[in-house]
């Protein structure tokens, strides 16, 4: 088991949400304006910015867009925007991690702004829908490969869809997914999305689907 992934999580989600906070005051918004901005209830982002929610790319896409930022400027990045022959180098275990539930997230190439797609290492370590609240859904198209251990994505269209290392699937972002890991050990993988707004959602499982 890689433990980079694991270490400081509870670091993580403090500075998450100390520049949530700042990006926030930056424009002089209370915490009512700026739910209302990001379309997340007040005691929401509050629990964030105070570091006792470890929010979901679900919330974290609502408040880059709410708030006009980058995604990397929540994870302490300064992305840099060039006008061609854009590339970016992320040597081993060094991208911005997010740990939320069931999945512990590496975000990769985070000194590019505006890329077309975002992509993340990511190690599952939920063995059951029971680790999530709800689909992961948004716009987009994404492609998941499984990079060691086995995988099961579960989607509202389809019959549950088995991977093991060496598979990989392309699917659209739109269809409520989620993804577990079905191996002894906890599975990882390289996910990536199309990034049709500020930020990417990975997935969750909707209570409903497990009964």
């Amino acid at each position: 088991m890689d433990t980079h992934l694991t270490k400081s999580a509870d670091t993580s989600s403090t500075d998450l949400g100390r520049r949530v906070r700042a990006a926030r005051q930056a424009q002089d918004l209370t915490l009512e304006t700026a739910s209302r901005l990001c379309g997340v209830s007040r005691s929401t982002l509050s629990k964030v910015e105070n570091g006792l929610m470890s929010p979901t790319f679900d919330v974290l896409q609502k408040i880059v867009l709410g708030l006009k930022i980058e995604i990397g400027e929540l994870f302490g990045s300064t992305p840099k925007v060039s006008a061609s022959g854009r590339r970016a180098l992320t040597r081993k275990n060094e991208g911005q991690r997010h740990a939320y539930r069931g999945y512990q997230m590496e975000l990769l190439a985070t000194d590019l702004a505006h890329k077309a797609m975002l992509p993340f290492r990511i190690r599952i370590s939920a063995h059951t829908l029971d680790a999530f609240d709800d689909w992961g859904r948004h716009e987009g198209e994404e492609f998941l490969y499984v990079i060691s251990g086995s995988v099961c994505l579960y989607s509202e269209l389809y019959a549950p869809t088995h991977l093991n290392a060496g598979d990989s699937l392309y699917f659209d972002s739109r269809t409520g997914h989620a993804a577990v890991s079905t191996s002894e050990e906890d599975a990882e993988v390289l996910w990536m999305a199309t990034n049709a707004d500020l930020s990417h959602t990975p997935p969750a499982a909707n209570d409903s689907t497990k009964k």
